[in-house]
């Protein structure tokens, strides 16, 4: 087999064994960049030689960051191992420590700006149901006209990230939001739907959706469609929802990814006073 048939075959196991279609495009793209890299070599024969180089010269070169760095150390660890059988020896590379980012979060007048600055009502409704449920980009565009229970006010997530399914909580405003929407779309498969009946709603679109709602809202900063999400998060906090509850609702395995948002809360930190007011 030559690299490109090496790289479907190696696609073809992923999807096997279930990977996310996110996972199986990250974990393509970072093993094209590899072999390219390693172009003159023979496929089979790389070693962590190789790999050590291509960290140096192009990774670590490019600055690129320490996720990207774990990514393709895992790529090409499961693709030596499915398709050779054989283990590169990646764990005598040091990993790089993960980045300890605070996630970006909203102020609740910023949120309510964004969710009221489309026109449109579908567009409107795909925001909203982001921040009033804390979904993830992938996990809207999956909804289907079944996963809304209206009946016991709850939402249904299905095989979402690490393949588990969850209830969410969906208030009366936001089912009556859904069902205006219904009226005016009427949507025959998914949910949300693109210009073609039956059709899923793509990522650029929505991304441009979210694009615009800045602009009419003069909101200048880098805000991604995870940001809602992290905005409902620290939100829930302050209102004093029980973390073990919040884990929950965001579909986290451990408890430990929930707990960052206890470093962006304001709530308790604002009522902190400082010595120097008693100065």
């Amino acid at each position: 087999m030559n690299t490109t048939q090496q790289l479907e075959a190696f696609k073809s196991y992923m999807n096997y064994r279930r990977y996310s279609k996110n996972t199986i495009k990250t974990y393509s793209d970072a093993l094209q960049i590899f072999f390219k890299f390693n172009a003159t070599e023979n496929l089979e024969q790389l070693t962590i030689e190789h790999l050590i180089k291509f960290n140096n010269e192009h990774i670590l070169k490019n600055n690129y960051s320490a996720s990207y760095q774990n990514q393709v150390i895992n790529a090409i660890k499961l693709f030596y191992r499915n398709r050779f059988n054989r283990t590169m020896e990646v764990d005598f590379i040091q990993r790089p420590r993960r980045e300890k980012r605070l996630p970006n979060v909203l102020s609740k007048l910023e949120v309510k700006s964004i969710l009221e600055s489309p026109i449109n009502l579908k567009h409107r409704a795909m925001l909203s149901i982001i921040y009033a449920c804390g979904l993830r980009r992938s996990e809207l565009l999956n909804l289907t006209l079944k996963d809304v229970l209206s009946d016991r006010h709850l939402l249904f997530i299905r095989q979402s990230k690490g393949k588990k399914d969850r209830m969410l909580p969906i208030s009366d405003k936001l089912i009556s939001m859904l069902r205006e929407y219904y009226r005016a779309y009427k949507p025959k498969t998914w949910l949300f739907e693109g210009q073609n009946p039956g059709e899923q709603y793509s990522e650029r679109s929505l991304q441009l959706v979210l694009n615009q709602a800045l602009n009419k809202a003069r909101i200048n900063k880098p805000v991604t469609l995870h940001w809602l999400r992290h905005s409902y998060a620290t939100h829930l906090l302050e209102n004093g929802t029980d973390l073990r509850y919040i884990q929950e609702l965001l579909g986290h395995s451990s408890s430990k990814t929930t707990e960052i948002y206890t470093h962006v809360s304001t709530h308790s930190i604002q009522k902190i006073k400082s010595p120097f007011d008693d100065l």
